[in-house]
């Protein structure tokens, strides 16, 4: 099996106002296969952004690895980082104008990183013209950005992105200030440029629908993966009488190097544990309960719950060592 073109391994990230610290990434591990499509998702303060700052490079880890491209991002030097930036990284970001100049025309804006690059005049004409076009942009290639709308300003930012031939696309809510109909067009979009060009695709978002479109969802809490959802393949949907196929995700728990589960909330809530809970080992199984009640009633283990709903990440768990 190839290595992986992303590997964070137990990675950290503090912060420090005066005598605060602030833990925003704490013993993440993730691995991004090239060519994946992979959408991170978490609540606010997970982590999400801050994850995509270090592959970026525009932020350093406080502790442990993140190799991209087998480039230790954490060791590298500042020249070493900015060439890193300019040659393996594509960045789109939620508005449009952090991505592009506004004074530059469309083809302006993406012929600006491959001539700061000293590629070829020729290769510099060919290439922004090729990427023009599979934005669907080439009859609005002499606009400015004031003349072109939000859904075509961020077609010209990912046409950027990918202007240095970037083996892997950052994109930090991308669809965020767009409508749905031209979300799903920038993610259709996307989905296209991914396959065509074989860029991997590391997407944050809060939307469900544009999470629903992707290779694989990484869940991030409280600075840890805590679960994955991988896209198996396409169900029908025949919602109000239209028939349509519509992605289906198998949800896995995700146990990190040392060996740590986090399990979903709700089923802690549920069943009350907090603090301590009792783990035992059964046939095919791992049993987590809550520490004994004194009263009459003793709940069951989570796994127990899920393997009765069959559904959550620990349902897909138990139906895996279940063999079903």
């Amino acid at each position: 099996m190839s290595n992986p073109l992303i590997l964070c391994d137990n990675l950290v990230k503090i912060y420090k106002l005066a005598d605060l610290e602030m833990v925003a990434l704490q013993g993440l591990d993730l691995e991004v296969a090239e060519g994946e499509f992979v959408a991170i998702v978490g609540p606010s303060g997970s982590g999400k952004s801050t994850l995509l700052n270090i592959l970026g490079g525009l932020e350093r880890p406080s502790a442990g690895k993140v190799l991209v491209a087998e480039r230790d991002l954490a060791t590298m030097g500042a020249l070493a980082l900015a060439r890193y930036r300019r040659e393996d990284i594509g960045f789109v970001w939620q508005q449009p104008a952090r991505n592009l100049i506004p004074y530059l025309t469309a083809r302006e804006n993406v012929v600006l990183p491959m001539s700061v690059a000293g590629k070829p005049d020729r290769d510099v004409k060919k290439y922004s013209g090729e990427l023009l076009e599979a934005v669907g942009l080439s009859e609005r290639a002499a606009h400015r950005l004031g003349q072109l709308s939000g859904g075509e300003q961020q077609r010209v930012a990912i046409a950027v992105a990918l202007a240095n031939r970037s083996r892997v696309l950052l994109a930090d809510e991308p669809t965020g200030e767009l409508d749905s109909h031209t979300s799903r067009s920038i993610m259709e979009l996307l989905q296209r440029l991914n396959q065509a060009y074989g860029v991997t695709v590391v997407l944050v978002t809060h939307d469900p629908q544009v999470a629903s479109q992707v290779d694989r969802v990484v869940t991030i809490r409280d600075g840890r993966t805590s679960s994955e959802a991988v896209r198996q393949a396409a169900g029908v949907n025949n919602e109000g009488g239209k028939s349509e196929e519509s992605p289906v995700f198998e949800e896995y728990a995700v146990v990190d190097a040392a060996g740590r589960l986090q399990l979903p909330k709700a089923y802690l809530e549920q069943l009350g544990i907090r603090g301590r809970a009792k783990v035992e080992l059964a046939e095919n199984a791992i049993l987590v309960q809550p520490v004994a009640h004194t009263g009459p009633e003793r709940r069951t283990a989570p796994i127990a719950a899920a393997r009765r709903r069959g559904r959550g990440p620990l349902g897909g768990l138990w139906r895996r060592w279940r063999g079903k």
